[in-house]
């Protein structure tokens, strides 16, 4: 049977769909796993989403993706990440990442397992246990998958725990601007960089957050101490997206355009409950979409929790496909 790791990737289930003559009939599907609970399993198909109930899947697996990402892809868009959320403090191991920032979220205080460590793997999780250690902080690791599937069998045998899983999702930035409806007729930033929608009030995009844009982000991330600052403005080309509506906040995002150019980084793409369903967040997706395409980026990536289906749907909608996925793993008290 399936998985959570599972979450992410490509699976073909077959199920029960009725009875003839005392026999039971079947039907096949095949797509990307996007949720799995006790009960229920959700397929995105070539035809649309299919929620399946687990008492009706007769038989289940993983089977390969129609285009497996290779390692080296999976490294860059991790560097491009890993640029586009800089940790403060920061290590090495070999070619591995140490990163620390007061505990604020957990890509920017894990290590980061691509390329080699310059030594054993069971030497290496010593290492990140004593780095973490003497920066007072639980060591926890970022494992992308299937790359980082040695390093997760390691902490298996540690007795590390897992977070929930992470997808790391792309998508080519002219699908995102290919939308009729996109926020910027005219396919970029309006002048003074706000794009608007014809029906809606405008997306304004500024180099620094306002404190009305810093005080959502502390909310959603419990607090903002500088280290956090830190990650949210240390980056070279970035921009921080903000709906307004009778000068009340509605929405904020925001972009980065990393890893040689090429990636534009979506992250805190948040509207406020009572301004949800309106499209703002699409709105504020594509409207940072066509400054990283005026900025010469050709992709556009995010990391949304399989958990949070309402995000995985709208990202789907625009377009996003599941690239990898990881898991945070978390050291044992101790």
């Amino acid at each position: 049977m399936l998985r959570q790791q599972d979450v992410g990737h490509r699976i073909v289930v077959r199920r029960i769909v009725g009875i003839r003559e005392g026999r039971p009939l079947f039907s096949d599907a095949l797509g990307e796993l996007v949720e799995l609970s006790e009960t229920h399993l959700t397929i995105a198909t070539a035809q649309g989403r299919l929620r399946v109930p687990v008492a009706e899947v007769h038989r289940a697996k993983r089977v390969p993706p129609t285009r497996r990402p290779t390692a080296s892809a999976v490294v860059e868009l991790e560097l491009a990440a890993d640029e586009a959320w800089p940790a403060p403090v920061r290590g090495r191991l070999g070619d591995w990442l140490l990163r620390s920032a007061d505990g604020w979220t957990g890509r920017a205080n894990s290590a980061l397992p691509v390329g080699d460590p310059d030594r054993p793997l069971p030497a290496a999780v010593d290492a990140i246990e004593r780095w973490y250690a003497g920066h007072g902080q639980p060591a926890m690791v970022n494992t992308p998958l299937p790359l980082a599937v040695p390093v997760g069998a390691e902490l298996d045998a540690r007795g590390w725990t897992a977070r929930p899983l992470t997808l790391v999702q792309t998508v080519p930035l002219t699908t995102l601007l290919s939308d009729p409806h996109r926020v910027s007729q005219e396919g970029g930033p309006a002048p003074g960089g706000a794009d608007r929608d014809a029906d809606g009030p405008a997306v304004v995009l500024d180099v620094a957050p306002s404190e009305e844009w810093l005080a959502v982000a502390a909310g959603r991330k419990g607090g903002l101490p500088d280290s956090a600052r830190h990650i949210l403005t240390a980056v070279a080309r970035l921009r921080f997206a903000q709906v307004y509506a009778d000068g009340t906040l509605l929405a904020t995002g925001r972009g980065t355009v990393t890893g040689q150019g090429r990636w534009l980084g979506l992250s805190l793409i948040e509207v406020t409950p009572s301004a949800r369903r309106q499209g703002l967040a699409a709105r504020v997706v594509r409207a940072l979409a066509a400054w990283g395409a005026a900025e010469g980026a050709t992709h556009a990536f995010l990391q949304v929790e399989q958990r949070n289906t309402g995000a995985v749907a709208l990202y789907r909608k625009l377009g996003f496909t599941t690239h990898h996925t990881y898991l945070t793993r978390v050291a044992p008290p101790g």
